[in-house]
């Protein structure tokens, strides 16, 4: 059996490969967010996290078992330390996003296919995400999908 190929069966053997994913939202790409969830296999592991303006935007989203999905409600959130302002659309998702990256992600001699890596959602977290990630942890950007309307990742 090949050891990348994803069905129920192949998915519960122990050396099967397992993709780890990083995928982020906003309020504004929720459909967008369960699309991309329902295509990916079982076996996927990884996060998923999404920034809403306060907790009544929650909901159920059905994510793979070895997948951990976070809610991120800005109204319970403050914006910059000590500038006692909100917590800012992007912020949340910013902070929460860089923290997991620098500690978690998975490099590529630590995964055969590499972190699979989806920013959807709006351009102010999506833009501070793709630039940490490119510039500061050296990911490259075609390893990164994220809105082609906010042409982030196609000059780098």
């Amino acid at each position: 059996m090949n050891p990348s190929e994803h069905n129920a069966h192949a998915c519960r053997r122990s050396g099967h490969a397992r993709v780890q994913h990083l995928i982020t939202a906003d309020e504004s790409s929720l459909v967008e967010l369960e699309t991309l969830l329902a295509t990916l296999p079982l076996c996927s592991t990884g996060r998923v996290f999404v920034e809403v303006p306060e907790a009544s935007w929650i909901c159920d989203i059905e994510v793979p078992a070895r997948m951990v999905l976070t809610w991120l409600d800005r109204s319970a959130r403050t914006g910059a330390p000590g500038t006692g302002h909100p917590c800012a659309p992007g912020a949340a998702l910013t902070r929460a996003v860089t923290a997991w990256a620098d500690e978690m992600l998975c490099d590529e001699a630590d995964c055969a296919d590499g972190t699979r890596i989806h920013l959807l959602g709006g351009y102010l977290g999506t833009a501070d995400i793709a630039e940490h990630l490119t510039e500061r942890l050296r990911i490259p950007a075609a390893r990164i999908a994220a809105p082609e309307r906010f042409g982030l990742l196609t000059s780098r």
